[in-house]
């Protein structure tokens, strides 16, 4: 069970990999999972926008697609891909006042967070996704080791 990383039509790199993937184990775990094979896929607007428009008809841009795969029949290990649109990312941390760094962590965990169970299509559901993201993104930010 690994998380991996990937890109399509675009060229970012996301920092501290390994480091990445330890804290997304263990929010998956502070949520009653256990993370299995994620695999992360940043790309541009446009493969984004094509895929939301393929895969959920929505004719909008977003910054993340979760397709879950995981196994519900019993088990509580979670595993899908995670679409990311890097150019989306960097214009929120912009319209946030947020680093573009802070704000990928947010979206990378966001992303788990769906694999977890956590929805966001209701006022009530989305600021409990906002107060998971805050939360995990302090665990961040206090308990990882700086520069890991």
């Amino acid at each position: 069970m690994a998380v991996r990383y990937y890109t399509d039509d675009c060229s970012y790199r996301l920092p501290q990999k390994r480091l990445t993937a330890r804290w997304l184990r263990e929010v998956a775990e502070a949520e009653g999972y256990v993370l299995g094979d994620v695999n992360y896929i940043f790309c541009s607007a446009a493969r984004l926008l094509e895929m939301n428009r393929r895969y959920l008809g929505h004719d909008y841009f977003t910054d993340v697609i979760t397709f879950d795969y995981s196994d519900r029949r019993g088990t509580r290990i979670v595993s899908g891909d995670i679409f990311i649109d890097v150019e989306t990312v960097a214009d929120n941390a912009r319209r946030y006042g947020a680093t573009r760094l802070c704000e990928m962590r947010r979206v990378v965990v966001h992303g788990v967070l769906h694999l977890c169970g956590q929805g966001d299509k209701t006022p009530r559901t989305n600021r409990q996704m906002h107060r998971k993201e805050d939360k995990y993104l302090k665990f961040w930010d206090e308990k990882l080791p700086a520069g890991s």
